[in-house]
Parts: structure tokens; sequence; C-alpha cells
């Protein structure tokens, strides 16, 4: 029996790349200034999906939501063996938080059609929250299992799956549809395939390559610009090197479940936080010992 996996990957800065020329004044962050990367997590997911497909035959789809930039996180999919890929974009989902952005994969999952797997890395390195999976198990209303190890046996409809307990682990009976969050202990994601780079590095939505036409005719008029991108376009269609885009209309979201007005979380501020003391303190597990620790704490003005 084959089977259709959704993977939901997601483009992120790279946190282990923030400095204080990160941060603005305010003590946010300043994302423009960071590499944008893979979510580490996303890539497990996605190699959980593809061994799926290739033990037991059927399709894999890349999903993302983002800026249009986003777009590269699916080429990288294409490259390691995605069968479909598709771009969320549009700029009313823009500030969206686990909610909002859960309610909208939901919906794209629904335009997609039938599934019966949805993968996730278990978090993004942005947030950190490990929400946006359960949340959306729940709003499409099937089962789920998190921190994902290893497949044990899938038979038809019926799936047994291992998944890390912290201290241990268990295995878990359950049917399809399923969505399932993967953790970076699950598997090794395999390279992109050079093969696979050849063809689709030249993959791009319609939107990218609007962009590129108003780049390369910035003094041209519209229709010559609307016949260079139908020229452009042409070629990638007829080899199926067209990245679908859609919008919240496409997927028929509520827009107020979306963006900042269906985002009911709010975040302060990000602060960076630079740890300045050298060496440590040893403190005994004593009364006089705790008591040392007490007196640390206010003098570094922990405590009052």
């Amino acid at each position: 029996m084959a089977y259709h996996s959704i993977v939901c990957v997601k483009q992120v800065p790279d946190t282990a790349r923030i400095t204080g020329e990160a941060m603005r004044a305010d003590g946010t962050l300043n994302r423009a200034a960071l590499p944008a990367i893979f979510n580490p997590e996303d890539l497990h997911a996605l190699e959980a999906a593809l061994a799926l497909r290739d033990a037991h035959g059927g399709i894999v789809t890349a999903l993302t939501m983002g800026p249009l930039g986003a777009t590269e996180v699916l080429r990288q999919c294409l490259y390691r063996g995605a069968d479909r890929a598709i771009l969320l974009n549009d700029r009313r989902a823009a500030g969206s938080d686990t909610l909002a952005t859960s309610y909208i994969l939901s919906q794209a999952a629904r335009k997609i059609g039938s599934y019966d797997f949805v993968f996730c890395g278990r978090q993004a390195i942005d947030g950190d929250t490990a929400q946006v999976g359960p949340q959306l198990a729940e709003k499409l209303g099937i089962a789920q299992v998190t921190y994902f190890e290893r497949l044990v046996e899938l038979t038809d409809r019926t799936v047994r799956m291992r998944r890390n307990v912290g201290n241990g682990w268990e295995v878990i009976e359950t049917t399809v549809p399923l969505l399932v969050t993967v953790l970076d202990t699950a598997n090794e994601p395999r390279p992109a395939s050079a093969r696979r780079l050849m063809t689709y590095k030249r993959a791009r939505t319609e939107a990218e390559v609007a962009q590129q036409v108003g780049a390369d005719l910035k003094g041209a008029d519209e229709d010559a610009r609307e016949a260079e991108l139908a020229d452009r376009l042409e070629p990638l269609r007829m080899n199926k090197l067209v990245i679908d885009q859609w919008g919240l209309d496409d997927v028929d979201a509520d827009l107020q479940w979306c963006g900042i007005a269906g985002s009911p979380t709010k975040v302060h501020r990000v602060q960076s936080i630079v740890l300045t003391k050298d060496g440590y303190v040893e403190i005994p597990p004593t009364a006089e010992g705790v008591k040392k620790l007490i007196q640390e704490l206010i003098v570094d003005h922990t405590f009052g």
C-alpha cells in the first residue's frame, strides 16, 4: 500500500550565530542580520517521510509557510527526494504565532487533499515551543505521535512507532491519518542528490520569476514585463519546475484566525544574556553552603 506524506518545514534564522550585532537596541532580534537555514529537526522529519515512501511507496509533499525566500528550503526538499513542494506566502499571515500558523497549515493540508501522514520537526530553533505539530493535529482532527524515533511496523492503515519519553521509550500503535513530530536522533538526513540538484536548481515559484523579471527589466512597461514573465515561465512549466504558491484565499482561511489578528501570543522582547564572570563557585550541600549561595546571589544583584 502506498502512502501520501505531507512534511511541514520551516526556514529559520541561524540562532547559533546570534551576537550583539544581531540584537536591536530594544532587545528584539534582527532576523535580517542572521543567515537563514533549514530548521534542523525538519530535515529529520523530511528524512522520515522519504524513508517511509522508499519502503512502502507513495509520494512526499513538502509544505512551508513564509516569505518568498523560504522557497529555498523547498528546493532543498526537492533535491533530497520530495515529489512536490508548496509555498504558503501571504502578507496577511505575518506575525502569526503557533496558533495562527497551525490553523493556516491545517487549511493547506485540507486543500492538498487526501494524505496519510503529516511529519513535522519536534520544534523550530527560533521559537523552541514544540507547539505547531500538536496544534496542527488537533485542528486536523487526527491522532499524533510526538518525539518519534523509529517506525516499528506499518501494515495497511495500522502503524506502530517508537517514541522517546526522556528516560526511556514506548511503542505506540495507532491508525492513519496520523501526525508525527520527529526528533533529531530519529535518523540521519540524506544529502541532496546531485542528479536532483541539477534538475531542480531552476525550480521557482511564479513570484520569484516575476521578481527577477522586475529586476532585469526595470525600465520596461507592464506589458513588456508580463510578456517576459510568460516567456520565462513556459519552459519551467513544461519541465514541471514551477513550485506551487498559495495565499490565504487559496486555502479558504478565515482571516480572523491568521496573522496578528489570530495570534494571542505576544513577544515582549528577546534578550541576549552574556555571562561575564570567570570561573565558578562550588557550593557544598549544607546549611552553611546555602547561606553562602544566597550571599553570592545578593552580591551579583540576582537577588535584591
